[in-house]
């Protein structure tokens, strides 16, 4: 089943369907403008960080999971996945995976997808939902009401993960 919003919905969905459904491409290029920056102007720091990754003293698992989680709840969770795999490279651990070892990869990787949604800039997906909402006149919570909602939701989930997989 082809989708209105997908680029062949968008093709064979007949005008007044997409009329009907406000549809608009303004959401989606606001996003994209977003993170095209975003990963043009990160290169220069993701070397950085590679080279001078034993000054953070960043090197177990659980430090991982955090510190890339956190990050991710303000930055999304690709670049800020590749902030911190950048730096566990740097680190000339054990090299099982992509360079680092597969638990330090499954820290970084569980911190930045999981915490991404503590905010709407934290994953594309929230951010999309955002821009759609305001662009639609519909309320949604604002940006630190997102947050303590999903602070007292999540937390403890995350709590969880760090005493049983780190």
């Amino acid at each position: 089943m082809i989708h209105a919003g997908s680029p062949e919905g968008h093709i064979t969905t007949p005008k007044r369907i997409r009329k009907l459904n406000a549809f608009t491409w303004g959401p989606i290029v606001e996003v994209a403008v977003l993170f095209a920056g975003v990963f043009i102007t990160m290169v220069p720091a993701l070397m950085l960080l590679k080279q001078n990754a034993p000054q953070f003293g960043i090197i177990e698992p659980w430090q991982f999971f955090w510190w890339t989680g956190l990050l991710s709840g303000v930055l999304d969770n690709a670049p800020t996945y590749l902030t911190f795999l950048s730096m566990a490279q740097g680190l000339q651990l054990p090299a099982e995976i992509v360079g680092i070892s597969a638990k330090v990869l499954m820290a970084i990787s569980v911190g930045a997808v999981f915490m991404g949604a503590n905010t709407y800039i934290g994953n594309g997906p929230n951010f999309m939902v955002k821009a759609i909402a305001d662009h639609s006149g519909i309320k949604a919570p604002s940006f630190f009401g997102y947050m303590l909602y999903a602070a007292v939701v999540l937390f403890p989930i995350y709590g969880i993960i760090h005493l049983v997989f780190l």
